[in-house]
């Protein structure tokens, strides 16, 4: 599935959920829905922003991807594995935005999306900003993590349901 019919999916099922589907905490070190959700969008706007700065650099870059980096593109993918971030960079996810909100904001994620998905494979591909965990990336790389991160969460998706009270 590509990565705009990916995201429509989650914002259409957003209008699943009642306010206190999306805001349930099953315990208090697990996101809710709606943090979940909060989450996947702050993280694609970064991706954006960086494959936004590729296409406006003049410098190529030499180096490239990291170990991790390399097998995450070559299998085209997270692994299924659980992520945690280093404190620094955990901090919980707003869990206050209304479903309208939310829903707002998924539509800017889109919107981005769109607007660069036929001019993407025009920015030079060495021109590359870096990721912490993954290295060099170009334009296209940034693009493709961004369907690749809401692919990852698919199955956080699945087991915040199941904890859902319907």
């Amino acid at each position: 599935m590509g990565e705009l019919k990916l995201i429509k999916t989650y914002k259409n099922e957003l209008q699943k959920y009642s306010l206190e589907q999306l805001r349930y905490k099953s315990e208090e070190t697990v996101w809710s829905i709606g943090q979940m959700y909060d989450h996947l969008i702050l993280v694609a706007h970064e991706y954006l922003d960086n494959m936004d700065r590729c296409s406006t650099l003049n410098d190529e870059q030499p180096l490239g991807k990291t170990e991790f980096g390399e097998h995450l593109y070559k299998i085209g993918g997270f692994p299924p594995i659980k992520i945690k971030l280093p404190d620094e960079l955990n901090t919980p996810p707003n869990n206050s935005d209304s479903k309208e909100h939310l829903i707002s904001r998924m539509d800017q994620v889109i919107l981005r999306l769109s607007q660069w998905e036929s001019k993407v494979d025009n920015i030079n591909s060495n021109y590359k900003v870096e990721h912490g965990g993954l290295g060099w990336l170009n334009a296209r790389e940034w693009y493709d993590l961004v369907g690749m991160h809401f692919r990852h969460h698919l199955r956080q998706k699945e087991e915040l349901e199941q904890r859902l009270v319907k």
